[in-house]
């Protein structure tokens, strides 16, 4: 079963100190009793995408199966049951947000990528509203690539070279225009725009040579604060066509920036002390870089080195009143000067040793100056739970302890060192390997060569410590000539749920640090310990007691809520407070409101973006009323973290996948399973018929027998006066609209903002608050509205949708538009042991996604697909946890010949 928190005291061993024996320190014990109730109060949530693929075109589906994790607990979370999930382009605008019911911790989906998009480095962000209180910075947010080929009519790639210039650099870029067959455009115009932080820095215009290439420069004077853009090129085409392409700018220099991270915060004098080296080049990318320490005399201290993704370590003995300075030697020969941290006379540090594979051992040092015994507390915590506590007492110099590592949850552990005043003196982070943490899923076939399109049965057996336990997992499988793996690159359900969910900041090749741990392996986790920031727990919040700001509460349903007051403003309570909808059949509830004029409506399950009316009545009732819905701002778009994953040359990066993947497009096509969007001739309008702005007409807006707009109502108090004798056949009795071609024995349907409106008196809607009013009477405009158009039709649009708003909405009625859940498509898997009339060739690039596997008590379940038509070797990825939250990823392999 899962471990629980807050071990008892931890076999400790070392020399120069000794167990409190005796009275805890009671303040101190609040203080942990604190930072319990913290924890329990305010879990953390995190939430983990397994993507069927590294990388997609467009035309393909991104299918992922969504886990949210709750730390607190360490298992599946019920704190959330709404995920949002959104797809965001190099722009940080979201071009689709997906809003999807979480089960058990997990819900699954897909994006659909029309040929409406570019190729790009994209971003799959996913978050509940609950994780939206610690901020975006751990929400689960991935770069991915997506090229565009099937239809794209232009291909660019683009070579960058910096130089220095004066004080700035000057980046030159050479970009080359092809078309689909690899041919130059040869002598075309092309109009660029350079953009840095999104502002428009250099525009000018060039023809390609025969090479079908353009050369552009610009000069940067603000290298360490513009560092990334993109340019926007329009090449022109015959027949006037005008293709757009926005090449990403990911570095302005070839600076890096260097920094130093003394292990537990400072350097102390005569304390020896490891030092965290870490370099970044402008990319995003981890530079190796080598230098000297050197004192103030110019006297060598120590030499050090990166080896792996620019990050590494040293140890000095610092000395007071001394500066050390660090003397850098980067790749091109060229050599920079950086001071380390100021040494500290007085203080205490801590070391962590964590190569021994059952134990992880903690030193604790004082400088010389400290004297007689100490009481310090060591406080280990695992997101946020305390895992022990031990209370040390230093005699001397030195304390070392031992913590055994099979009573710490994988993971990253913090470790924090308190003084007698329960101030935090040291903090150091340190990883925490251990596999026995996590469930095992064996997977297995009844043999390692399949032929095309045979039918393949795995076998899928999950366990915990060699018992058999039920769990829900994901599994994708690709072919590797297809869709080649990024081993090191990719992220999965350990990379985010055990380390970056949990860190700020990007961090380079994840997935390195899982495939094969090893000493090797464990040291350059431990530089990434040093050198990536922290914020999860703040120890200042906690002794302050400080509760967190709390703007946003866990969903549980879809509903909405709001307030209805009276024209002055003040709560209108015991009103009746109806919700409408005609979205699937007409739809009914009634509630009233409070003392507070509050109303609340919950436990509602709607798809898409449904229209609603609420109306408010009083209890005599009245209908001045106002109504104001409680809204939750929409989630910003930070920029992204993960400047190192952006590729230039996406299409290229691609080119294997994009050419296997039009194979499969164009046989979708032609069996009209797949359409293309027709790309017209621009045709320059000359004169425009007025529409209906926003109608939701159903035969489009504007098309209807007559249309009063908003200037023509704009002198009448009720609508029925304003409709009366204005259109011919059109007549108003109590209320209500007729034609008289129906003898006044069928009123006109009524639609509101796309919503039908059932027995509604018509000088219930407000004039002021109208953009227009579309009369369907003549059947060609009728027909379409089947039943309901049988008496005509009035469509009448509400400057809501996008005019100007009244100041004088209708009288208790509003119309809202609240988004629901979205409906995942069904992943399509061929059946080829049943004869199908149309054999047509199989270039699926996603040969199966299963997102809802469930092994039984026993821990074993099955499934199976049929291969494609492709040779290779298929790649069976599963992810998931067992009930108890031990988490689980394999990787299983098969031949196709």
């Amino acid at each position: 079963m899962k471990r629980k928190f807050l071990y008892p005291l931890l076999l400790i061993t070392g020399v120069f100190f000794a167990f409190a024996s005796g009275v805890l320190n009671d303040n101190f014990e609040l203080l942990l009793e604190r930072m319990k109730e913290f924890n329990q109060k305010y879990p953390q949530e995190k939430v983990h995408l397994h993507l069927d693929k590294p990388y997609y075109a467009i035309g393909d589906n991104i299918w992922f199966k969504a886990y949210i994790y709750n730390g607190t607990t360490q298992e599946s979370s019920d704190i959330s049951k709404i995920l949002y999930v959104e797809l965001i382009n190099e722009r940080d605008s979201v071009k689709q947000q997906l809003k999807l019911p979480v089960m058990a911790g997990a819900t699954w989906g897909n994006f659909s990528l029309p040929d409406t998009l570019t190729e790009g480095n994209y971003r799959v962000r996913a978050y509940t509203q609950w994780m939206r209180n610690t901020g975006p910075e751990f929400f689960f947010d991935k770069t991915i690539k997506i090229g565009y080929s099937w239809t794209n009519q232009v291909f660019t790639n683009t070579d960058y070279s910096y130089s220095k210039e004066d004080k700035g650099e000057r980046v030159t870029a050479n970009i080359s225009f092809k078309d689909k067959d690899g041919n130059p455009y040869v002598e075309n115009d092309v109009r660029y725009e350079i953009q840095l932080d999104s502002k428009s820095f250099l525009k000018g215009k060039a023809i390609t040579n025969k090479k079908g290439e353009i050369s552009l420069s610009f000069i940067n004077n603000q290298p360490d604060i513009s560092k990334k853009g993109r340019i926007v090129a329009t090449i022109s085409l015959p027949d006037d066509k005008k293709i757009t392409r926005e090449i990403p700018i990911k570095a302005t220099s070839r600076s890096v920036d260097v920094q130093f991270f003394p292990e537990s915060g400072n350097l102390i004098e005569g304390l020896p002390t490891k030092i965290g080296v870490k370099a970044v080049n402008a990319s995003g990318h981890g530079e190796n870089i080598s230098g000297t320490i050197l004192d103030p005399n110019g006297i060598e201290i120590n030499r050090f080195e990166t080896k792996h993704l620019g990050m590494g370590n040293f140890i000095i003995n610092p000395q007071t009143g001394i500066r050390y300075i660090a003397k850098v030697k980067f790749a091109d020969g060229s050599e920079k000067s950086i001071q380390l941290p100021i040494t500290q006379s007085s203080g205490y540090a801590m070391t962590v040793t964590g190569t021994d594979k059952e134990k992880l051992t903690v030193k604790i040092m004082r400088s010389n100056n400290l004297t007689g015994p100490v009481k310090l507390r060591l406080v280990g915590q695992h997101s946020g739970n305390v895992m022990f506590s031990p209370e040390v007492t230093i005699t001397d110099q030195l304390a070392t302890i031992n913590i055994p590592r099979k009573e710490l949850l994988e993971g990253i552990l913090q470790l924090s060192l308190f003084s007698e005043a329960n101030q935090p003196i040291a903090e150091r982070l340190a990883f925490v390997y251990n596999p026995e943490d996590r469930a095992t899923v064996q997977l297995s076939t009844e043999k390692a060569v399949y032929a095309k399109r045979e039918k393949v049965a795995i076998q899928l057996k999950s366990s915990f410590n060699g018992n058999p336990v039920p769990g829900m997992f994901s599994v994708s499988v690709t072919n590797n000539n297809a869709v080649k793996p990024e081993p090191e690159t990719e992220s999965n359900i350990l990379t985010t749920l055990l380390l970056s969910s949990d860190l700020i900041g990007y961090i380079e090749k994840p997935n390195y640090y899982f495939i094969e741990e090893g000493p090797e392996v464990a040291k350059n986790m431990d530089n990434l310990m040093l050198t990536q920031g922290w914020s999860r727990i703040l120890w200042k919040n906690v002794i302050n007691n400080t509760p967190p700001i709390i703007r946003f509460h866990p969903e549980k349903t879809l509903g909405f809520s709001g307030v209805v007051t009276n024209y002055s403003g003040k709560p209108a309570p015991k009103s009746k407070v109806t919700l409408l909808s005609t979205a699937a059949g007409f739809f009914s509830l009634d509630t009233l409101t409070d003392e507070q004029g509050r109303f609340n409506f919950d436990n509602l399950v709607f798809v898409d973006d449904p229209k609603f009316i609420v109306q408010a009545r009083t209890g005599s009732g009245k209908k001045r009323l106002d109504i104001k819905m409680d809204i939750i701002p929409g989630q910003v778009v930070t920029k992204s973290k993960n400047n190192g994953d952006i590729e230039i040359n996406v299409n290229e990066a691609l080119s294997g996948y994009l050419k296997q993947s039009n194979q499969y497009f164009n046989d979708q096509s032609k069996r009209g399973i797949l359409q293309k969007t027709l790309q017209l001739k621009e045709v320059k309008i000359t004169q425009q018929r007025s529409l209906a702005k926003n109608s939701q007409n159903l035969n489009g807006a504007g098309r209807a027998d007559a249309v009063i707009t908003a200037e023509q109502l704009s002198n009448c108090q009720m609508l029925t006066m304003c409709l009366q004798g204005r259109v011919a056949g059109l007549l108003i009795m109590n209320g209500k609209a007729y034609l008289s071609r129906s003898g006044g024995r069928t009123p006109m349907t009524i639609i509101l903002d796309g919503m039908r409106l059932d027995d509604i008196n018509l000088d219930d809607i407000n004039t002021f608050d109208i953009e227009t009013i579309e009369v369907l009477k003549s059947a060609g405009n009728t027909a379409i509205y089947g039943s309901n158009g049988g008496g005509g039709v009035l469509v009448i649009t509400t400057k809501r949708g996008g005019g100007n708003y009244s100041n004088s909405p209708t009288p208790g009625l509003i119309v809202i538009n609240p988004k629901g859940y979205t409906v995942p498509k069904e992943f399509y898997s061929p059946k080829y042991d049943v004869a199908e009339p149309n054999n047509a060739p199989d270039f699926r690039s996603t040969v199966y996604w299963g997102p809802q596997l469930l092994s039984d008590p026993t821990g074993k379940t099955n499934f199976s697909f049929f291969n494609t038509d492709e040779p290779g070797t298929y790649r069976v990825v599963l992810e998931g946890m067992d009930l108890m939250g031990h988490l689980a990823r394999t990787v299983y392999t098969y031949e196709v010949k």
